[in-house]
């Protein structure tokens, strides 16, 4: 039987593809990965496959910490850390000559209070609160809540969760650890063992992993329609042409640019409709970006760069690559439709409760998203209802951590 981490592949936890995208970016294998790892989450949660499901927490900032291996000391650092030259923090001044804010003051509450977990190696977390937890009525029950970023976190207010959230100076959920004798050789395993950290009353934390995903399991309904999404999709990926995939996966370029243009309908709250009308929006919104970048441009020399590139980039558009593209749109399509589902029994499992704050109250939402890791921990997939999570995250209409006063 294939096991979970045959179908997935991670580097640092810096940026994780969404799995859709791995359609862009994978070539042929990395398709056939996401489909299977869809198929084997499926299984996960039926208790089939071994591995793990990690949380997606909306933490702000992301934070690294833990020994410098150069000389042992403690640090805090932000994605700096895998620089050519890492940048670490180890006192409140380096902090202070470098960020600003917010940021500072989470920083050095970090710096001040992480060291009492007696952290051994590199951790990464996001923090979830520092100084400006909140207590809110949400539906007629008050809870302890923090908004680090979009989602906002609501624990009941009188129970012994919350009571100790409040006497903590700093909140963080960990989901990785790292490895190697230096910064930049360091290697990324998903999960962290928190039962080897302190007990500490000034710090709130936790690892992200869901427990027992037999717990709730999908019903009869759902898991028949993911089961339909997931053949189309093994149909449809036999439709597309490996040269095209393969160009795609060579030109990281032309996949990000496809990858942007996917995005300004996730911001708008939209799905992909009709993919041949979708290929030819994406060529115009290709061939318009360069002009107007072209047309900003005094020289003729300057003019003449954008529109090679526009033309280098168009070139990718023959006939059989046009109908292989529209292809790829449709499988991109039927994978969110299975991951929806998927994620919808996810949310079940989670133990704090989730909401976004509008300007007419609080609604009700889902977790930012979802991380599938195998059994080694070594490879992690990300599952993330964009939809939902990214159209709250651009909407002006939802108000975010950093809206409040003082922020």
């Amino acid at each position: 039987m294939e096991k979970f981490n045959d179908f997935i592949t991670e580097e640092k936890n810096t940026h994780m593809t969404h799995i859709e995208d791995k359609v862009l970016y994978g070539g042929a294998n990395g398709t056939r990965q996401a489909i299977n790892a869809l198929r084997s989450l499926r299984d996960m949660l039926g208790g089939v496959h071994e591995g793990s499901v990690s949380v997606k927490w909306d933490g702000a900032p992301a934070v690294f910490c833990g020994q410098d291996p150069r000389d042992g000391e403690f640090f805090v650092a932000k994605k700096g850390i895998f620089n050519k030259n890492p940048k670490v923090y180890k006192t409140a001044a380096e902090i202070d000559a470098d960020t600003s804010g917010d940021l500072a003051t989470k920083l050095k509450a970090a710096l001040k209070y992480l060291p009492e977990l007696g952290i051994q190696g590199v951790v990464q977390g996001d923090l979830l609160f520092t100084n400006d937890l909140g207590a809110d009525v949400i539906k007629g029950v008050k809870y302890t809540t923090f908004h680090p970023n979009t989602i906002i976190y609501a624990v009941p207010y009188d129970s012994p969760e919350a009571k100790t959230i409040r006497k903590a100076k700093v909140g963080i959920v960990w989901h990785t650890t790292y490895t190697g004798s230096t910064f930049e050789s360091m290697k990324a395993s998903y999960g962290v063992n928190v039962s080897k950290f302190n007990k500490s009353v000034n710090v709130w934390s936790q690892d992200a992993m869901l427990r027992d995903l037999t717990k709730m399991t999908m019903n009869k309904k759902d898991t028949e329609e993911v089961n339909e999404y997931l053949s189309q999709a093994g149909s449809i990926f036999s439709q597309i042409a490996g040269s095209t995939l393969r160009e795609l996966q060579a030109n990281g370029e032309l996949a990000q640019h496809i990858e942007q243009y996917n995005n300004t309908f996730v911001r708008a709250g939209t799905i992909i409709g009709d993919t041949k009308k979708h290929t030819e929006g994406l060529i115009r919104w290709i061939h318009d970006k360069y002009q107007k970048e072209a047309d900003k441009l005094k020289t003729e020399k300057g003019k003449s760069s954008r529109y090679s590139k526009r033309d280098e980039l168009l070139a990718f558009f023959s006939t059989k690559n046009k109908a292989s593209i529209q292809k790829a749109f449709e499988l991109q399509k039927v994978l969110v439709l299975a991951k929806l589902k998927l994620i919808n029994t996810l949310n079940k499992l989670q133990n704090v409760k989730t909401f976004v704050k509008t300007r007419n109250g609080f609604k009700v939402t889902g977790a930012e998203g979802f991380v599938a890791i195998d059994t080694l921990g070594s490879d992690a997939v990300k599952i993330v209802d964009r939809m939902e999570f990214s159209y709250n995250n651009f909407s002006a209409d939802i108000l975010k951590g950093w809206d409040k006063p003082g922020r």
